[in-house]
């Protein structure tokens, strides 16, 4: 169950002496198991149906630890199961139901069958071309299209790994906003070169022959992958003149 603080409330006293929660705290509870987890999420979850927080005299959202606790499953079943909102609102309705929910298993096939990644060496989930079309909520066309602009690539044997699940994901929400993918060019033109860079950096270390070396090479490369999302995402808010949550 999701660790909720209690209290938060910043509209009366009487909602937080109910135990019910300001969006702002309900972000908090949920950033150390979601660290991407964003205001504007939690409202678009709203939007879609899969949560209903009460509101205020003035307007405000209240959670109560119940819906973090809904909160935290749905991302929980996008995050590891990389699952439609409209098959994540079916389980929920079945858990409230009491009826045993079994969940897909992405994962790498042996003998056929999917097999989590815990029996594997670690390595990406990698999830079929269907499960990503049901993933992102879109049609073969879409995804074509995306993959004409090198927004999304298959893996050598046809599959995608994790990350081509989160890119879907990404692109099918600004998508609802009007951004289409030819206009998202200029973002993975901006990856490539940044990628590039690091690339450069961490280049003679990949090529070195003692293990260890290359095994910092990965971790620095994670590193400075870490560094130049942060510093993308700050040039942009400034650009903008925002400031995300």
């Amino acid at each position: 169950m999701l660790q909720t603080p209690s209290g938060g409330a910043r509209d009366g006293t009487a909602a937080a002496d109910s135990g019910l929660m300001s969006i702002g705290t309900v972000l908090n509870a949920l950033r150390e198991e979601f660290p991407e987890v964003t205001i504007s999420k939690i409202r678009f979850l709203e939007s879609e149906g899969l949560i209903e927080p009460q509101r205020t005299p003035s307007g405000y959202r209240k959670f109560s630890p119940e819906d973090v606790e809904r909160l935290g499953h749905v991302l929980r079943m996008q995050r590891d199961h990389y699952l439609p909102l409209k098959v994540i609102r079916e389980h929920l309705d079945a858990m409230e139901r009491g009826e045993a929910v079994v969940l897909p298993v992405v994962g790498r096939q042996r003998d056929g069958e999917a097999v989590p990644e815990a029996f594997e060496a670690p390595t990406a989930a990698r999830i079929g071309r269907a499960e990503l079309l049901a993933a992102a909520e879109i049609d073969e066309r879409e995804l074509q299209e995306w993959e004409s602009y090198g927004l999304i690539a298959p893996l050598s044997d046809g599959v995608y790994d994790a990350e081509a699940a989160i890119v879907a994901g990404l692109v099918a929400e600004l998508g609802r906003f009007g951004i289409e993918p030819r206009h998202l060019r200029v973002m993975k033109a901006a990856a490539d070169r940044e990628a590039g860079l690091v690339d450069q950096v961490v280049a003679p270390l990949k090529r070195h022959r003692n293990p260890q070396t290359r095994a910092h090479a990965e971790a620095r490369t994670k590193e400075l992958a870490g560094l130049t999302v942060k510093l993308h995402s700050a040039l942009v808010q400034t650009a903008l003149g925002v400031r995300l949550p």
